[in-house]
């Protein structure tokens, strides 16, 4: 018999997260969700899987989803990274604790579960992770100064683990994401895009589940933008 596959998902309660909580599931995956609302916990039963009511800030809370998902299926071969929102402010007003909140929010709640998810993609010698970012972390916006330091960041950290893992079949990529349903929308927004609309939650969604594909299996390290060519000239 086929092992299962299994997809953890965490900041799954809602918008990018949840959605793709839900086509993983609907492409026969078992999912283990995280979430601060209890909304994840509250997906993952109807969807069949287990849910863990924690922050991805907390390293203790995403062990016990670890742990659990471990210890229903053995085995996880997908790690999706979604995240909240975290403090704005012009740029020379972020605060000391906001750029810590920040570097909570958007950086180390990847390097967090990471690192606890890699030990059992090793010893499976697979794994994909997926990391939602943002399509301003390379073009930054003084909209989300918090958001597009750190997720540059991110994309540094996604490429130096990248070559680190690819011999143990582990790949890792990052989405960014534009201008995104799960948003508040605008007209001066939609018209910035060159598609003249918002994406949806579901069409990244869809780019999850085709990173986390065999037909995705040549691909790692790589910032992959979905946002109606918003960002087409860098």
């Amino acid at each position: 018999m086929a092992k299962e596959k299994v997809a953890m998902i965490t900041a799954g309660g809602s918008g990018m997260g949840a959605a793709a909580a839900r086509r993983l599931a609907a492409d026969g995956y078992r999912v283990a969700i995280l979430s601060s609302s209890g909304k994840g916990e509250a997906l993952a039963s109807e969807l069949g899987g287990v849910g863990v009511t924690g922050s991805n800030q907390s390293s203790d809370d995403l062990k016990r989803l670890v742990d659990l998902a471990v210890s229903s299926w053995g085995r996880i071969d997908v790690l999706v990274n979604s995240a909240g929102h975290g403090p704005r402010a012009p740029i020379v007003e972020v605060s000391d604790d906001d750029w810590h909140r920040g570097l909570d929010t958007y950086l180390m709640n990847v390097i967090r579960s990471v690192r606890l998810v890699t030990p059992v993609m090793q010893d499976q010698r697979a794994g994909a992770i997926i990391n939602i970012s943002t399509a301003w972390a390379f073009e930054p916006s003084e909209m989300f100064p918090t958001s597009a330091v750190f997720r540059a960041g991110l994309a540094a950290y996604t490429k130096i683990y990248a070559d680190t893992y690819a011999k143990d079949n582990i790949r890792i990529n990052n989405i960014l994401p534009g201008w995104i349903d799960s948003l508040p929308a605008t007209e001066a927004r939609r018209e910035s895009v060159p598609m003249k609309r918002y994406g949806t939650s579901e069409e990244i969604a869809a780019t999850v589940a085709f990173l986390a594909s065999e037909g995705a299996g040549y691909i790692t390290g790589q910032n992959i933008r979905v946002d109606g060519g918003l960002t087409r000239s860098v």
